[in-house]
């Protein structure tokens, strides 16, 4: 599955469009991250337990996405995003999404 941030991939064609596809991710961070970061927070600095979590959460939410665009018949992704947010004060959400297409090259 070729999965890229832009319209068009260079020595393609898109032949066809399958729609809007999306892989979600809902993961709560934990007590005992939380409690890490909070300290880590006081001194200031890049939180690496935050920053692993959210760099396998976005992994994840690209697998769901080859996975629903798989499932739609799709052969590759154009113009994939990320959103991510808060929900609640332990949870965040990350997603990835883009448009599902078969490509062939030129």
């Amino acid at each position: 599955m070729i999965v890229v941030t832009t319209e068009n991939i260079t020595g393609y064609k898109v032949k066809e469009v399958k729609g809007q596809v999306f892989g979600l991710l809902v993961r709560s961070r934990g007590l005992g991250g939380n409690l890490i970061a909070s300290l880590r927070s006081l001194v200031g600095g890049e939180i690496h337990e935050y920053t692993s979590m959210l760099e396998d959460a976005r992994k994840q939410a690209i697998d769901r996405l080859v996975l629903n665009a798989t499932a739609m018949g799709a052969n590759a992704i154009v113009m994939m995003r990320f959103d991510s947010s808060e929900i609640g004060q332990y949870m965040s959400e990350v997603l990835a999404y883009g448009t599902a297409v078969i490509v062939e090259r030129d």
